[in-house]
């Protein structure tokens, strides 16, 4: 951290001694993020990098630090709990400062990777996001804010879809149609990275424990589909990882499918679940093959997502639950070749 960062810090007083103790945070590739603790003062600062730290070349317009804020900002206006509170923000150099949740909170990510898979959770997700997508539908306030159209393609388009697409050739046309329709919808406030790893759960459980979502940069007034189609991609990728009982990981879809139509209009959801299912499948494939892999697959279940996308995409799924289906029936096919080839997470991850 610069040390005009730390003035500024001090000059507001957010530091107010002189051992203040920084500690990097990991789990992201988009920003550089610092856990301060200053005696009994803990908070977070975030900043956004020109270049994410992924294998291949992927740079991005850091002003998406400021989309950030204005996300966390309009959604406290109407879900105060379910993100961190904005305590500062400095535009001029780049960051911002929010709350620490602290030790009591679990990541989704790793419940689900241990194979903890809670409806309560799914659930409580699909409430959240319902309650974003149905208070932003059409309101120019968001539409306005959120006119970040060239950020969503430098994040989301382009290294999850145009650059699948050109890895997979005989899939491509599918890939640039979608990538074509997403960057002209306009419906609602999307998040862009609503997956378990940026959600925390506190340790009262759902629905009395405090359901947090975090890392909102990719945010974008665009076609609800996606966020959708991102974390039901979470929850089939997590029942690959535990393939040889992934009934409790996949009915996660269904439990926060249905609590988040609750929170929609019938206009809303019209159409909605056909994009939803058509998007999945090939989210599924961009964390393969895309700029922006997971990092807990063996090159055996890679090329299983690669097979059961090249089966499905042109057979143009309509509905979600006939994506969740093609998928447990792969898995369990998958399973019985091979019984005893578990997918577990790498080390570390």
């Amino acid at each position: 951290m610069s040390q005009a960062i730390i003035e500024s810090l001090r000059s507001i007083g957010l530091i107010g001694s002189a051992n203040a103790r920084v500690t990097p945070l990991t789990g992201g590739v988009s920003s550089q993020i610092l856990l301060i603790e200053d005696g009994a003062r803990s908070f977070v600062l975030k900043r956004a990098l020109p270049k994410l730290q992924v294998r291949d070349d992927w740079f991005a317009d850091v002003s998406r630090n400021r989309y950030e804020q204005e996300y966390l900002r309009y959604v406290a206006a109407f879900l105060p709990h379910a993100v961190p509170r904005v305590l500062h923000s400095d535009d001029q150099q780049g960051f911002f400062i929010m709350e620490y949740l602290g030790a009591g909170y679990a990541n989704w990510k790793k419940l689900l990777l241990d194979g903890r898979a809670e409806a309560s959770h799914a659930r409580r997700a699909g409430t959240i996001l319902g309650t974003i997508h149905r208070r932003s539908w059409n309101d120019p306030q968001a539409r306005r804010s959120f006119d970040t159209s060239e950020n969503f393609y430098q994040l989301r388009i382009e290294p999850y879809l145009v650059t699948t697409g050109q890895r997979h050739p005989v899939l491509r046309h599918y890939f640039e149609q979608e990538a074509a329709r997403i960057a002209q919808s306009r419906l609602c406030l999307v998040h862009g990275d609503f997956s378990p790893k940026n959600i925390l759960i506190g340790s009262g459980g759902a629905p009395d424990g405090r359901m947090v979502v975090l890392d909102c940069e990719v945010a974008w007034f665009g076609d609800p589909a996606f966020d959708l189609a991102f974390l039901f991609n979470h929850f089939l990728l997590k029942a690959l990882v535990h393939r040889q009982s992934p009934q409790p990981l996949l009915a996660l879809v269904d439990a926060a499918w249905a609590q988040y139509t609750l929170q929609m209009s019938p206009d809303a959801l019209e159409g909605l679940e056909a994009r939803v299912a058509h998007l999945l499948p090939m989210l599924l494939l961009a964390r393969v093959d895309g700029k922006s892999p997971v990092e807990y697959l063996h090159e055996e279940g890679k090329d299983l997502v690669r097979g059961f996308v090249a089966d499905l995409l042109p057979r143009d799924p309509q509905s979600i639950e006939s994506v969740i289906r093609a998928w447990a029936e792969r898995l369990a096919a998958s399973t019985a070749n091979a019984p005893q080839r578990l997918f577990v997470p790498a080390p570390g991850s």
